[in-house]
């Protein structure tokens, strides 16, 4: 997104300011998607946790809101040549409000206290959340830098875990005799933050019309 915003003729000013909140938005994700799979998993109160969720998803939107306006505004002064960026930058936010809705559809998963499994089913799952909140982090700084070769590295990562959650969805759909809805459910959520993640990162090594593809990623997921 920034070499694309570096091409156009928004003024500087305007430009960080998009950038920041941007990066205010993945920071956000990252905290209540902890929050809420922290939650499922069993730490935390939930009430506690509630709060601090929707009042963080909320500005997660407000700030997706706004950051639409200043491009709006960008639009509609540079005409034709803002197209690029703009269709870059919507497409960006949209996928950074989507962790905030996976945030919340974890936390609604916790609130019936579904059945995780045995101990080591339920430590996959913690250690899989700990990947995934690191990968958050990791694509808030390579946004940041626009880091190539790292933002390589982390989408074939993203697309090792998203292979990993779909074979445990297929296993547990496979189990006779016990009831694994949560794990299913719980892995597809997981699968789908960071996939969002890496819509995100593919903007910093994909042309515009590629954003959101990867080579070797299932043409389901992007």
């Amino acid at each position: 997104m920034l070499r694309w915003l570096q091409k156009t003729e928004m003024d500087k000013a305007r430009m960080d300011a998009i950038r920041n909140d941007f990066l205010e938005m993945l920071e956000d994700g990252r905290h209540i998607f902890d929050a809420a799979a922290n939650m499922l998993l069993g730490r935390g109160d939930p009430e506690v946790i509630r709060r601090d969720l929707f009042e963080t998803d909320k500005r997660i939107n407000l700030t997706e809101q706004k950051i639409r306006r200043e491009i709006l505004v960008h639009a509609s002064v540079q005409g034709a040549t803002a197209l690029p960026s703009s269709l870059v930058v919507m497409s960006l936010v949209k996928d950074a409000e989507r962790v905030g809705d996976y945030a919340k559809n974890l936390f609604d998963l916790g609130k019936h206290e579904p059945q995780l499994g045995s101990e080591d089913e339920r430590a996959a799952l913690v250690a899989m959340k700990d990947q995934i909140s690191r990968m958050l982090v990791r694509a808030h700084g390579l946004f940041q830098e626009q880091e190539e070769a790292a933002a390589r590295t982390f989408l074939e990562e993203a697309e090792l875990l998203q292979k990993s959650c779909d074979a445990e969805i297929t296993r547990l759909i496979g189990v006779v005799g016990e009831n694994t809805a949560g794990r299913v459910l719980s892995y597809r959520y997981f699968k789908r933050v960071a996939s969002h993640a890496a819509n995100v990162v593919t903007s910093i090594v994909m042309p515009v019309d590629k954003l959101d593809f990867f080579p070797g990623r299932p043409h389901s997921e992007q």
